[in-house]
C-alpha cells in the first residue's frame, strides 16, 4: 500500500492518510463509494475482523496498516487506528455537500440486538450503551471497543449513539455493533439526489 506522509485527497470521496507518533504508525486509505473490499493489518486480529465489518457492510473500500507498541498492550494501536480512520472519514466527506447526513440501523446477530444512530453534525459526541459481559474476546480487551469509538467520533466530528437492546455473548454484541455502525454510516454518507449538492443543514454549514 502506497500512502504518503501527508493527507492526500484523490477525489472528494477518497482519502489516504498517515499518522505517526512515538507509539504507533497508522496508515489508512478509504473510498466512501467503494464495494466493500478491505485489507487490515493492525497486529490486533479482532480489530482487523471488525474493520472488515465496517468495510463489508458499509460498502467502503478500506486499507489499514498499523505498527504499534503491542508489547505494552493493544490500547495505543486500537485508539490510533480509530483516530486515523476518523480523520480519513472527515477528509473524504469534505464539506459534506449533498450527503444524507443521518444514519440509523438495527442489527441482530443471534441473540444480540444493537441499534446505532449517527449524524455527521460536526459536533463530536458519543453515547455508548454496551454492556459487554466478558473482559476479553480472544486476546482483545473489550474495554477497547469504547476507546475505538471515542477516537473515531472525536476525529470524524460525528454524533454517535450506540444502544444494546439484547445480547449475552460478547463477540456477538461487539460484531453486531460494528455491523450496525457500518450500515448507519453507509446510509449517512450516501448522496441525496434531492439535495442538489447542498449542505444538509438549515445553517448552511456543518
Amino acid at each position: 500500500m502506497q500512502i504518503s506522509d501527508r493527507p492526500l485527497t484523490i477525489s472528494p470521496r477518497i482519502t489516504s492518510l498517515r499518522r505517526t507518533t512515538g507509539e504507533t504508525d497508522v496508515q489508512v486509505k478509504i473510498n466512501l463509494d467503494g464495494t466493500g473490499t478491505c485489507t487490515a493489518a493492525t497486529g490486533i486480529p479482532f480489530l482487523d475482523h471488525m474493520l472488515h465489518q465496517i468495510s463489508s457492510h458499509g460498502l467502503i473500500d478500506l486499507e489499514v496498516q498499523a505498527r504499534g507498541d503491542l508489547d505494552i498492550d493493544d490500547h495505543h494501536t486500537n485508539e490510533d487506528v480509530g483516530i486515523t480512520l476518523g480523520q480519513a472519514i472527515a477528509q473524504a466527506l469534505g464539506d459534506k455537500k449533498g450527503i444524507v447526513r443521518f444514519g440509523n440501523f438495527l442489527a441482530p446477530l443471534d441473540e444480540a440486538l444493537i441499534q446505532v444512530a449517527l449524524d455527521f453534525s460536526g459536533r463530536p459526541h458519543l453515547s455508548y450503551g454496551l454492556q459487554i459481559p466478558t473482559e476479553r474476546v480472544g486476546t482483545y480487551d473489550t474495554q477497547l471497543v469504547r476507546e475505538f469509538f471515542v477516537a473515531l467520533v472525536n476525529h470524524s466530528q460525528m454524533t454517535l449513539h450506540i444502544r444494546q437492546l439484547d445480547g449475552i455473548n460478547s463477540h456477538h454484541i461487539i460484531e453486531a455493533t460494528f455491523k450496525a455502525f457500518a450500515r448507519a454510516m453507509r446510509m449517512a454518507v450516501e448522496i441525496d439526489s434531492r439535495r442538489g449538492g447542498l449542505i444538509p443543514s438549515s445553517k448552511g454549514v456543518l
